[in-house]
């Protein structure tokens, strides 16, 4: 283990290390994880921001028709709350029931 360390990590973590020091003075650890969250993670999140909103102009579409296949949305036993027949997240408008979409 430790020729694998001298042989092949010591000199990638060097180099790293090296490499920080170019965005300016010496990379501790506090300073490490701060440009890497304003660097990194700032971007990553305004990425998936735009991503997210975008998606949402997408999911309109229209609601395909309902078919009533045996297989699909048994019950084999009521839910503890309500009428027993929708799920605890039960969306009226994309979660079809036994007997079809209630809108």
């Amino acid at each position: 283990m430790s020729q694998f360390w001298e042989r092949y990590l010591r000199p990638s973590v060097s180099e790293v290390s090296r490499s920080l020091n170019l965005f300016g003075g010496k990379a501790t650890g506090s300073l490490l994880w701060k440009r890497v969250t304003f660097l990194v993670a700032t971007p990553i999140v305004a990425l998936c921001m735009i991503n997210a909103y975008s998606s949402i102009d997408a999911e309109k579409k229209p609601q395909q028709p309902f078919v009533q296949y045996e297989y699909m949305r048994r019950r084999n036993k009521r839910f503890p709350w309500g009428n027993g027949e929708r799920s605890l997240f039960h969306n009226r408008n994309v979660n079809a029931l036994s007997e079809g979409y209630e809108v």
